[in-house]
């Protein structure tokens, strides 16, 4: 691994987003307007909002970054551009940490606007601490990064990428335990809830709200995220060679 050369991949990728005012709007204009939306569906409810909108500070991040990484990523695969940079001095590490670190910057923007504008805007109501949320947010941002770049490696195109939404995402939404407690469903689905990662960051928020110290469940969940995370940017580096033009 090569510091000057992850860097430089982050700079380039950045680079290229900046051109795309719609992906940046997607990626800072979206889950705010989201949430304040579901703010006013709850006008009646505040304490509502504070349960629902807690939980999708984790969901958005993860769902707009999955998007715009998986079809970023596949852009420079498909384009030959991870093809010319492999055939380089640089290895897998310095790449897919580039585009860890690239993401991730945004994640960190796009996180804060987003638990900014609930606590301060929107009068979400935690008990503990807003930067735990925006902690969760971040991670679960980094897991929505991490699983764009898996995803990428194996679709031939930008609207295939997209297919892999209902695949990767949708089973998380439903089981994560923001519809219902995932306790009181079908024992077999309450198994498959405990092995995803989502799940975790939703009952870290949960913690979050609930509490005003940080306990050992926000501990243990936020840890299942990261490593989720990390696990997948693995997963997402042994691919790399797998889908060029």
């Amino acid at each position: 691994m090569n510091l000057s050369r992850t860097v430089s991949t982050a700079r380039r990728v950045l680079r290229q987003l900046g051109h795309d005012r719609r992906t940046v709007a997607l990626l800072l204009v979206v889950p705010c307007v989201l949430l304040a939306l579901l703010h006013w569906v709850f006008d009646a409810d505040p304490a509502s909002f504070d349960r629902t909108g807690a939980a999708l500070l984790g969901i958005f991040p993860m769902v707009t970054m999955f998007l715009v990484t998986s079809i970023a990523t596949l852009r420079e695969r498909t384009g030959g551009t991870l093809e010319r940079l492999l055939s380089m001095p640089m290895g897998k590490a310095d790449l897919i940490l580039g585009y860890a670190l690239a993401f991730g910057l945004l994640a960190v923007v796009q996180a804060a606007a987003a638990t900014g504008l609930a606590i301060w805007g929107l009068d979400l109501t935690v008990a503990g601490s807003p930067w735990l949320l925006l902690l969760v947010a971040l991670l679960d941002a980094l897991l929505g990064t991490a699983l764009g770049l898996f995803v990428s490696a194996f679709a031939a195109s930008e609207f295939q990428a997209v297919q892999f939404m209902p695949a990767v995402l949708f089973p998380q939404l439903l089981l994560c335990g923001l519809f219902a407690p995932r306790a009181s469903m079908q024992p077999v689905l309450e198994a498959v809830s405990d092995v995803l990662p989502l799940s975790y960051a939703v009952d870290a928020m949960g913690e979050v709200v609930r509490n005003t110290t940080v306990t050992g469940d926000f501990v243990r969940d936020a840890a299942v995220v990261a490593g989720s995370a990390l696990l997948v940017l693995v997963l997402g580096a042994a691919t790399l060679r797998r889908r060029t033009a």
